[in-house]
């Protein structure tokens, strides 16, 4: 089992509810991406989710679009990720998901991919455009290293394609609260409540909601729903405005901290 998977068990044992955080790896800097997720560990996110720079991001709204634009222009690559992803490591047992394309996998090597992921201390990858129907390979090649494999379902998912989901994800399932690309909303979509109906008469993994999700509100009506929350534009704009400010770590992780309390949490 993964700390993912140890993570999800030890939520439930402890009736709680986990805070998932997105970053941009390389936003502002690579050397500084460690430092922002020790930041928002303290402030008490479980899970981090290690989003890869892709010149193309078809699922990412401007916020995230533009720090991927600045952390290409910093250097950041996929194997400079895992670089980031091994330092987050060495001094951390918060459970990685590496979130990227598809085409950076393919031109890394899928297997080598896999390998080099688990060997950096990553814990599972979500591909955000591989299409489950033709996810074998790539599933299968993640299983070998012991990596877990998180797919999207979304609100116009047909029934196929959500039993599809669950049979090849593990860890957990990553529910898109809306339609269209990730950034930050005022209200939660209509969608969310029948969509996570849909997936639970399919799978009994734990379930993950995000896209739109930027206020301890939100974080407190999905927390009475599914097993964790994913916040990601929010963040990402909140490193933006403050990237050469030295406080950003303070900032980063009182937002956290903030966040947190929608689940009733005193960090």
């Amino acid at each position: 089992m993964t700390r993912i998977g140890r993570l999800f068990e030890t939520l439930a044992r402890d009736r709680r509810k986990g805070l998932i955080a997105y970053l941009t790896v390389g936003d502002p800097s690579p050397d500084r991406t460690p430092s922002l997720v020790e930041a928002m560990v303290r402030g008490g996110a479980d899970l981090i989710e290690l989003g890869v720079p892709f010149s193309d991001p078809i699922a990412d709204g401007p916020v995230i679009q533009a720090a991927g634009e600045r952390a290409l222009k910093a250097g950041t690559t996929l194997r400079r990720v895992l670089e980031v992803a091994a330092e987050i490591r060495a001094k951390s047992e918060v459970p990685l998901l590496l979130f990227t394309y598809l085409n950076p996998v393919v031109r890394y090597g899928l297997e080598q991919l896999a390998r080099d992921a688990a060997a950096a201390g990553i814990d599972g990858c979500l591909l955000t455009d591989a299409s489950v129907e033709e996810a074998g390979d790539y599933v299968a090649a993640m299983h070998r290293h012991g990596l877990d494999t998180v797919f999207l379902a979304a609100p116009t998912s047909t029934e196929r394609r959500l039993k599809l989901v669950a049979q090849y994800s593990t860890g957990f399932v990553y529910l898109v609260s809306r339609t269209g690309v990730t950034g930050e909303r005022e209200s939660l979509s209509a969608a969310v409540t029948p969509l996570i109906e849909a997936v639970r008469a399919v799978t009994n993994l734990p379930l993950a909601v995000g896209f739109g999700i930027s206020k301890p509100e939100h974080v407190a009506e999905l927390g009475r729903q599914v097993e964790a929350v994913v916040v990601g534009s929010a963040i990402v704009r909140l490193i933006e405005r403050n990237a050469e400010n030295a406080s950003l770590e303070i900032q980063l992780e009182s937002f956290i901290r903030e966040l947190k309390r929608g689940f009733g949490v005193r960090a």
